[in-house]
């Protein structure tokens, strides 16, 4: 994934959904969407998620995307409101593995929001960018994430849980792989 592969600016359409690059005036939105306790927890994302947070978030953003490093894209149902995130990130030096990740704002769960945007990503990544392995990484005990996966046509793998330590919590992350619907 670089900018060679996706430049300019970036929508994705399909399932429902459109999926576009962040704005200055998502901000506000940002804020409401990751200062929640459940996304606190199971993601990386600093909090509490102030308006500062999200300026600095958005400014590294779009600093991963120039450098070809990360694609991290608002979920949306019409080019609009921000309901959640969805991005892509390099595994490696080359375009072989990449890593979706996720997360739906508290208001906007239980739609199918993050399986649906899981799979256009995945399609964009293979079709459009080539990787050829696509992995989420969900902490065991995340059933919520777990049936994102399972929807999206991912499946566990048997590859033992990578250990790590994210805000002070030791982290079990089980692998899962894109296995197609």
């Amino acid at each position: 994934m670089t900018c060679d592969v996706v430049p300019g600016e970036l929508r994705l359409s399909g399932h429902g959904l459109v999926l576009r690059e962040w704005e200055d005036d998502d901000l506000a939105a940002m804020v409401g969407l990751f200062d929640d306790p459940e996304v606190a927890y199971w993601t990386p994302l600093v909090s509490p998620f102030d308006l500062e947070a999200a300026r600095v978030y958005l400014k590294r953003a779009r600093e991963r995307r120039a450098a070809g490093q990360r694609i991290q894209l608002a979920i949306t149902v019409d080019g609009g409101e921000a309901l959640g995130e969805v991005l892509l990130m390099r595994s490696g030096s080359g375009l072989e593995v990449a890593e979706i990740g996720y997360s739906v704002g508290a208001a906007h769960r239980g739609r199918g929001l993050a399986a649906r945007a899981v799979r256009v990503m995945t399609e964009f990544a293979r079709g459009t960018v080539g990787v050829e392995r696509l992995l989420l990484e969900i902490e065991a005990g995340n059933a919520a994430s777990a049936a994102v996966a399972q929807a999206a046509g991912y499946r566990l793998t048997d590859a033992p849980p990578i250990p790590t330590e994210e805000k002070g919590r030791t982290l079990s992350l089980r692998t899962w792989e894109y296995g197609g619907l």
